[in-house]
């Protein structure tokens, strides 16, 4: 695909900011799932979900196999309530990895079930005209906060009577800004930014009627903060999958909030080496900007469903993300960055015609040969510098 792809800016925001109205932890995910899979169904897509709800749309190429499948996931971190304390307040524990450090302070909702509550947590010693000093001492971790519930809550005897129970899901208010310098701040945008970038990945080829060579399905998971994701959304005919969650641009990473971070590897090992290459290679291409990272603390979609078994390739395209699953910071270049590289990732050519069998000889199987690089540079050459 040759021509340039133009993807719109308003629609992915206008999407973003839709997805971070509606709470989806993980556990929590209908509401997301029936707005995704309608938004998916108004551009065109067959779409079908798992018993679970978790999204496969199916975009029609000129050929079924070897299909190329696209991830992210609905889901985002939240809490539960592990305890109704004496004092009226809730104990919680996480869903998915993220520290109490981050939800000091925050707004959230208990799902119970008389319906939803609102609230605050909070540390165990909130009032600094109380506790002094210990209000910087105290220790930080999931047993040191409680949720404060704005309701008539004066002992345990009174949750009960709200209908508050063990195990209610608690969501964490997002909070988005939009900034006209393109930076956004929110929780949660690992990875409703992912959906986001998928959306608009799919109106910008709905639109100018991108054809592709193969079928391409385009999946959405609810379950990859607690580590399933998508072990369950594969079908047979996908040989390649490509994930898009979030790059984490800290000390020591070399992702940025600006163009695409390609992962080259994660916890789990590296990526496709074949996949990953051609990834680098059509940023190159087409003009986009690219770099690479591995992260050490960190696993995706495409963990899940190569751990559950899966025969597929796979390669992770970033969005960097600052202060990833705490207060996140991203900017509208990386989005619009990787919505491009899934577009014409989607349109490019099957450079590996032997993925369309999941079984086959040594005839067409990749190769990694290299050659022996050259050096031109001589020691005993001026500097110039």
């Amino acid at each position: 695909m040759q021509t340039p792809i133009n993807i719109d800016p308003e629609y992915l925001t206008s999407r973003l900011k839709a997805l971070l109205d509606i709470a989806s932890p993980t556990g929590f995910t209908d509401e997301a799932v029936r707005y995704t899979a309608r938004e998916l169904e108004r551009l065109g897509l067959e779409v079908k979900l798992t018993r679970r709800g978790a999204i496969r749309a199916l975009r029609p190429g000129a050929a079924e196999r070897p299909a190329r499948g696209i991830v992210s996931h609905l889901d985002t971190l939240g809490a539960q309530v592990k305890a109704l304390k004496e004092n009226g307040r809730l104990e919680l524990v996480s869903i998915g990895h993220w520290s109490a450090r981050f939800a000091e302070g925050a707004r959230a909702s208990i799902f119970s079930g008389k319906g939803t509550y609102r609230g605050s947590i909070l540390p165990l010693k909130a009032s600094g005209h109380t506790f002094n000093e210990e209000v910087d001492t105290q220790p930080t971790g999931w047993r040191h906060i409680e949720l404060r519930v704005d309701a008539l809550a004066r002992d345990r005897n009174d949750l009960v009577q709200l209908g508050i129970d063990v195990g209610d899901i608690v969501a964490i208010d997002p909070q988005p800004e939009f900034l006209e310098n393109g930076f956004i701040v929110s929780r949660h945008l690992d990875d409703k930014a992912g959906v986001a970038i998928m959306l608009a990945a799919l109106e910008a080829m709905q639109r100018e009627k991108v054809e592709t060579p193969v079928d391409t399905y385009w999946l959405f998971t609810i379950g990859e903060e607690v580590g399933v994701g998508a072990s369950a959304a594969i079908v047979p005919e996908i040989a390649s999958l490509v994930a898009i969650d979030n790059g984490t641009t800290a000390p020591g990473q070399n992702s940025d909030e600006f163009g695409v971070t390609l992962a080259m590897a994660d916890q789990t090992g590296p990526f496709d080496y074949h996949l990953s290459k051609k990834l680098y290679e059509l940023c190159c291409e087409h003009g986009i900007r690219v770099q690479k990272d591995i992260f050490r603390y960190y696993r995706s979609d495409a963990a899940s469903a190569v751990e559950a078994g899966h025969d597929v390739r796979t390669a992770l395209l970033t969005f960097g993300v600052d202060a990833s699953h705490g207060y996140e910071r991203i900017h509208l270049h990386a989005l619009m960055s990787v919505a491009k590289l899934a577009v014409y990732y989607s349109a490019s050519e099957v450079q590996i015609e032997r993925d369309a069998e999941e079984v086959s000889g040594l005839r067409g199987f990749t190769r990694q040969k290299v050659r022996q690089a050259e050096q031109e540079l001589k020691a005993d050459e001026p500097d110039v510098s």
